[in-house]
């Protein structure tokens, strides 16, 4: 900003009582002139960018503040999201005079971390002080940009680039909102996402429109632009409003909790059961947010016979959504037929059933496969395994046992999801025993154990004996393994280097046959209302 343009710009602003702006481009020519009120200007329309993705827009702002304020966060936005070359504020000084001046660019994004604003700000400094030539400044900043942007492309990771978005409300605390972040990042990661940066938003209630409110929305579609961010997972469930508001206001896809969940069954869906179960949960999950769709889908389709417009593109997408909705729910009851005759079958041979059961990414299908010497899909996953499994176990004296995996359970696990797996949770109701497996290295142990408790209650079976297995010991110390066994009242193993598995199958042949089913000694335990 040469003195004179500088004094025009601070004269005309004092004169007016409004601020005044200019854009300029790479030549010095003033391409804009602007005039706002008394505390920010609105930019117009500046048509297409720059040939080339990403690169600068060729257009710096030089604008006026009248009341002594700094760049403001108005200022700054319009900084990342136009990518402009620069923009500045000078302050109007007595008599119209110029005052100090201020300056922002943007940040190469290997030179900001997840804790910082994209952009740098420099000054105050006076006009006159200005030595720098901006045609070999811009370029070498560019050229950072550039850089930069080849290491990013050289690299082989092109899963999708994920915004983890929370809410931390005051009843949460700061450890419950951690660790639902935490877990919400496990998710991702399982659903094949690249997480590039997690946002938490402090609020005394959530707002009814957007969730996070107008402000940190506005704050994270800078992120996410900077970040070329291309989903936004958010930790809380969405209602139909909030998500298409969103996604208008960022412009990028918006998936919720449960969406992300129901993406991983859909991923790991293996079996014919599995995956009519997961597109059941899929469309109860769609079918409200049919109505919040884009406006497009209720054009008129045209009738039939004259009478009248006949059904909206809408109004298909409805019907037939409950139409296969209709037509699934009877494909699972043939399923659950043949899995009653399979059960039948197995009850009236008389072979004892213990059900595992536990936290996803506990170790159930690794503790099968060692009970088992079974090959079933055993990863270190968020449900890795859906499909409920069965395997015989043999004892030395020749008995045997029936032993069935089923899929993980997980704090605030969807209402649909939970109600279009009832068919395969059906296994649990024909066992003699729960074997709740435990992860004994969790950080939240206590609360992921209460979670499994609570749903083996929903699901009306509190009155079965439980055996707790607290699996993972190799991850702890003999005394850290010791004390949480004593303090969970279960047998400590290492499905993985099958450490401990010996006394866990003196414990089932204990409670199966020697005192007989259901006789349980003192160290298994009955799920129970508040356990």
């Amino acid at each position: 900003m040469s003195p004179e343009l500088a004094r025009n710009l601070t004269e005309l602003s004092e004169q007016i009582g409004r601020q005044v702006g200019v854009f300029v481009d790479r030549r010095g020519a003033v391409t804009h002139v602007i005039v706002g009120d008394a505390n920010r200007i609105t930019i117009p329309e500046l048509g297409r960018a720059r040939a080339g993705a990403r690169r600068f827009r060729g257009l710096r702002l030089l604008h006026t503040h009248l009341l002594g304020e700094k760049l403001s966060r108005d200022d700054l936005t319009d900084l990342s999201l136009l990518r402009l070359d620069l923009v500045a504020a000078i302050q109007v000084g007595e008599k119209g005079l110029p005052g100090t001046l201020e300056y922002a660019t943007l940040l190469p994004p290997d030179q900001a971390d997840n804790t910082r604003d994209p952009w740098r700000i420099e000054g105050p400094i006076r006009v006159h002080d200005i030595v720098e030539n901006f045609g070999l400044f811009i370029d070498a900043l560019e050229g950072e940009f550039t850089t930069a942007r080849a290491a990013a492309e050289g690299t082989t990771d092109d899963r999708t680039r994920a915004i983890l978005v929370g809410v931390q409300e005051a009843s949460d605390g700061l450890s419950g909102v951690d660790r639902r972040m935490d877990e919400l990042e496990r998710l991702a990661s399982t659903a094949g996402l690249h997480v590039i940066d997690r946002i938490v938003q402090k609020r005394t209630r959530v707002d009814p429109k957007t969730l996070i409110g107008k402000g940190k929305l506005e704050d994270l579609l800078v992120r996410s632009m900077y970040l070329e961010a291309d989903l936004l997972v958010f930790d809380r469930d969405l209602n139909p409003s909030q998500g298409r508001k969103i996604s208008e206001a960022t412009e990028l896809k918006v998936i919720d909790r449960t969406q992300l969940i129901l993406d991983i069954f859909a991923q790991h869906a293996l079996s014919q059961d599995g995956r009519l179960q997961v597109e059941l949960a899929q469309l109860k999950y769609l079918l409200p947010r049919l109505r919040a769709m884009q406006q497009g889908l209720s054009r008129l389709t045209g009738g039939i016979g004259g009478r009248g417009p006949g059904e909206t593109k809408l109004e298909i997408r409805d019907r037939r959504a409950r139409d296969r909705i209709t037509l699934l729910k009877k494909k699972l009851k043939v399923q659950t037929k043949r899995r009653e005759l399979r059960r039948g079958q197995r009850n009236r041979s008389g072979v004892p059933v213990a059900a595992i059961v536990g936290y996803t990414n506990a170790g159930k299908s690794t503790l099968l496969n060692a009970l088992t010497r079974s090959k079933v899909i055993a990863e270190d996953k968020l449900f890795a395994t859906l499909d409920t499994t069965s395997r015989r176990m043999r004892f030395p004296d020749a008995r045997e046992v029936v032993i069935t995996d089923t899929v993980g359970f997980i704090e605030h696990l969807p209402k649909d999801l939970m109600q279009a797996f009832e068919a395969t949770l059906e296994e649990l109701h024909d066992a003699d025993l729960l074997v709740h497996v435990i992860d004994a290295s969790d950080p939240y142990i206590d609360l992921h154990r209460g979670v499994v408790e609570q749903v083996v209650m929903d699901l009306g079976l509190g009155e079965l004996p439980v055996l707790r297995v607290l699996n993972k010991i190799d991850l702890l110390s003999p005394e850290e393994a010791e004390v949480v066994c004593r303090e969970h009242e279960g047998v400590g193993v290492s499905a993985l280097s099958r450490d401990g598995l010996e006394d866990l199958m003196h414990c089932l042949e204990e409670a199966m046959w020697r005192r007989g089913r259901g006789d349980l000694r003192p160290d298994f335990v009955r799920v129970r209302e508040g356990a």
